[in-house]
């Protein structure tokens, strides 16, 4: 008797099967821990810029007229040596409005004996007890 042995061509389809849907379940992950990653970075950036402003106020007793991307927030000390860009791409889903637009640090500053500041941001996804969508950091914290 003749018998050979090897797989049937049904039991190599079902493997190939199997191994294509574990790829595709791990891409997808891959995927949504990206996206969270970017917005965890994106809190971290705020804080960071939240600290080097409280920093320079607490020397100057004022805050910046401006801060940029890529540049210092610096007055004699240097108190941040480049204000970071956020990451992309952006990340817009669920209730989330973020645009390539709105994926920015921004920062106005307002005048007057209460000088206070407004750093505004977009999330995609809620982290760390802050909401998904646009939000804003003041000295009174991150919102």
């Amino acid at each position: 008797m003749n018998k050979k042995k090897g797989f049937t061509l049904i039991e190599l389809l079902v493997v190939v099967a199997i191994i294509g849907l574990l790829a595709t379940l791990s891409i997808v992950a891959l995927n949504n821990a990206r996206a969270r990653a970017r917005d965890a970075k994106r809190i971290a950036d705020i804080k960071q810029i939240q600290t080097a402003l409280e920093l320079y106020y607490n020397d100057w007793a004022t805050y910046p007229g401006s801060i940029s991307s890529g540049s210092a927030i610096a007055s004699g000390t240097v108190y941040m040596n480049q204000v970071p860009n956020a990451p992309t791409p952006f990340d817009n889903s669920g209730t989330a409005n973020c645009t390539a637009a709105n994926n920015l640090y921004t920062y106005a500053v307002t005048g007057g004996a209460s000088q206070t500041y407004t750093l505004t941001y977009c999330l995609g996804n809620a982290t760390g007890g802050v909401a998904a969508g646009l939000g804003t950091a003041t000295p009174a914290g991150i919102k």
